[in-house]
């Protein structure tokens, strides 16, 4: 890795904070991932799937008004958040064995031992963003969660595969429940190692991630008037477009396509795979070009996506799309999380991704709420202007609600979006274009002939 920063401090939290974050993506790969095909091994509905996949999350938020409480009484962000990451890696412990030892009530037990995981991980992610915000030099803060969001697919990607070829292999000897406590297993194990990483590294001390409302004389007119409001809004709307299909593609493979473990895990790998091979171009992009242009490029895509799998059910054509959204989200994703970090002055960051992640999880929730209500309730065969349609799944009505909500949030809310940074201009296009990288030589041109400007000057950061 090039050095970050002079200060060996620094460059040495950086290091750890590389390999927290492929221990941690191992955990992912091999737990998370596999964690509603658990669901349906244990004949969870398509409802059921989808309380799984939003209310725990949306429990655990509330835990990062807890994690912004503890940082003001304590004045400490590194313990508190190897406390919240060592509970996340026990808490593989019940969601692996109470479903079993209580198997009458699985799925129940399988949701509340989620919300202590999904706990454990809020406690820890406003500090850890506040800490990271202090330890990572603002220019090349693209570049380095780039970088590290890289190491997150790739060893995603690795161990998603690993967990698969596992679980597959074992599923057809008959012993499917082996897989699954081998995955959970593995996937505590790498926590404990993210755990450690973590604890070596060094606090900078800057602000600590506190609860701080900034409430006073005129609060609502700044409040309507914030940039960083406006953002919450989309992003938390977005998630709830994204929520009303996503907890079902799972359901949608392993149920209604009758897919393998290997089929479900090459499908759900070509995602992590795009994401890998694209991550290094959508920072380079973030640091120079903004991070304002490429939620642009990416709302193109994302509300296409789950539209396109009622296209066909061919797995390579499927596995295509999958592709396509992990070239979509890898952007999206690291885009939001970078704008966060343009709009808040440090001191009110910590409050306001407290606040901002509760209510994108609240959209999760309502979203995949919605989404389960449409699964139970659409038909599958419809009969529209006289003519009899019969479709392979009610899954697919969901889908395409789930592509007209997420088209008008980006047509709606987007362009209410303002660029913080000064940075150079480019257009959608262009940035597709630099992605994709047809050939080496468009990059080069692309940074010599100058695109037209951007309108308006950059909005300032919200106090």
């Amino acid at each position: 890795m090039p050095a970050i920063s002079r200060n060996p401090d620094v460059e040495r939290s950086l290091k750890h904070s590389l390999k927290d974050a492929a221990a941690y993506a191992a955990m992912t790969g091999v737990g998370e991932t596999y964690v509603s095909a658990y669901a349906l091994f244990l004949k969870a509905t398509a409802p059921q799937i989808g309380l799984l996949a939003s209310l725990p999350p949306l429990l655990a938020s509330m835990t990062q008004l807890l994690s912004a409480w503890l940082g003001r009484v304590t004045g400490e962000r590194q313990r508190i958040i190897i406390i919240g990451a060592s509970l996340q890696a026990f808490a593989w412990l019940p969601i692996l064995c109470l479903p079993l030892l209580f198997p009458t009530h699985a799925v129940p037990l399988l949701i509340m031992s989620i919300v202590v995981y999904h706990a454990g991980a809020h406690l820890a992610a406003p500090q850890w963003s506040s800490m990271m915000g202090d330890i990572v030099p603002d220019r090349r803060r693209g570049r380095f969660f780039g970088l590290r969001t890289r190491i997150v697919t790739f060893t995603s990607f690795c161990s998603l595969l690993s967990g698969g070829f596992l679980l597959h292999a074992l599923s057809t000897r008959g012993q499917t429940l082996a897989g699954f406590v081998l995955l959970f297993i593995t996937a505590a194990f790498a926590r404990v190692v993210s755990v450690y990483h973590i604890a070596r590294m060094t606090d900078p001390g800057g602000h600590v991630a506190a609860m701080d409302l900034p409430i006073g004389r005129g609060w609502w007119q700044r409040l309507r008037q914030s940039n960083a409001v406006r953002f919450s809004l989309f992003f938390a709307m977005m998630q709830f477009g994204v929520a009303i299909a996503s907890p079902f593609f799972t359901v949608f493979m392993l149920r209604d396509l009758q897919f393998s473990y290997m089929a479900f895990t090459l499908n759900s790998a070509a995602s992590v795979l795009a994401q890998f091979l694209t991550l290094s171009q959508w920072g380079r992009i973030s640091d120079v070009f903004g991070n304002r242009r490429i939620l642009t490029a990416t709302g193109v895509f994302i509300p296409l996506m789950p539209i396109l799998w009622t296209v066909s059910t061919d797995i390579g054509y499927l596995i295509f799309i999958q592709a396509l959204s992990g070239f979509s989200w890898a952007g999206f994703t690291l885009a939001a999380s970078n704008f966060i970090y343009d709009l808040i002055v440090p001191e009110r960051r910590s409050t306001y991704l407290a606040i901002h992640n509760v209510l994108a999880n609240i959209g999760i929730f309502c979203g995949a709420i919605f989404g389960g209500v449409l699964a139970a309730l659409l038909p599958a065969d419809i009969t529209l202007f006289g003519r009899h349609l019969s479709w392979l799944s009610p899954l697919y009505g969901v889908f395409v609600i789930s592509t007209l909500v997420r088209g008008g949030v980006v047509l709606f809310l987007l362009p209410k979006l303002r660029e913080v940074r000064s940075v150079r201009p480019i257009s959608t296009s262009q940035v597709i274009f630099r992605v994709m990288r047809i050939n080496a030589l468009a990059g080069i041109i692309f940074d010599i002939v100058g695109p037209r400007r951007p309108k308006g000057p950059p909005a300032a950061p919200d106090p």
